[in-house]
């Protein structure tokens, strides 16, 4: 009963963090987005066919940035036997993004290239994310980070629910879960868009603050098995 709550929180936890960065780059770091990263293949695109060359290929980067935080995630969570190791560093480069944001802008070293290393950074913890969901898939109730599939398997639901007049208890529970994934989410997202808009990059400290936290309430669980 103890794990079955864990990944309730686990899960809503994770998604409103991955939509809060993801929104919060996009709106304050010239629409680039941090946990989907091959969305910055359609914004590259974008921008090239419209001129913006320069700052346009810098998204491009966050593709081995990702590739490279993946790899650094599968090798901590080898090396370690505890669960949450992976989201303790992604919580402490969360927070060095946050305090990174607050640096530069009170030396009055704001500009694209310093908001675009913060950003990197994200895009890094965010790679972190996505490694802890592939290795330890069991821990939510779905991908935490993209949300089409969860989406797919909530439409899927309704449908099986609808045809059993509600019936369907697996179908139930299953919906649950991605409500609460897809809910999370646009809830980080609309926090993101909000945080953003106002206060920069800055906000990130706050996801990061809390996945230190989560990792301190969580660190004695021990992995069992990966998959």
């Amino acid at each position: 009963m103890e794990q079955s709550k864990s990944i309730w929180y686990i899960t809503l936890l994770l998604t409103c963090i991955a939509g809060f960065c993801d929104t919060l780059t996009f709106v304050a770091a010239d629409t680039l987005f941090s946990a989907h990263v091959t969305g910055n293949f359609i914004v590259f695109a974008y921008q090239v066919i419209n001129g913006n060359d320069v700052y346009a290929w810098i998204k491009l980067l966050t593709f081995p940035i990702f590739i490279i935080s993946v790899i650094c995630g599968g090798y901590i969570a080898s090396k370690s036997s505890l669960k949450y190791r992976i989201l303790f560093w992604e919580g402490c480069i969360l927070t060095l993004s946050g305090i990174l944001a607050i640096g530069f802008h009170y030396l009055k070293m704001d500009s694209l290239w310093t908001m675009y290393i913060v950003a990197m950074l994200i895009v890094f913890a965010m790679g972190l994310q996505n490694a802890f969901g592939k290795i330890f898939s069991k821990e939510t109730h779905g991908p935490t980070t993209m949300m089409t599939g969860n989406v797919t398997q909530a439409a899927l639901d309704i449908g099986i629910l609808l045809k059993s007049k509600f019936k369907d208890s697996n179908s139930q529970l299953s919906f649950k879960k991605q409500f609460v994934t897809i809910g999370g989410f646009l809830s980080g997202c609309f926090l993101g868009a909000i945080a953003g808009k106002n206060w920069g990059l800055v906000p990130v400290l706050i996801p990061g603050i809390f996945m230190i936290f989560c990792y301190f309430k969580n660190k004695n669980v021990k992995v069992e098995s990966k998959g």
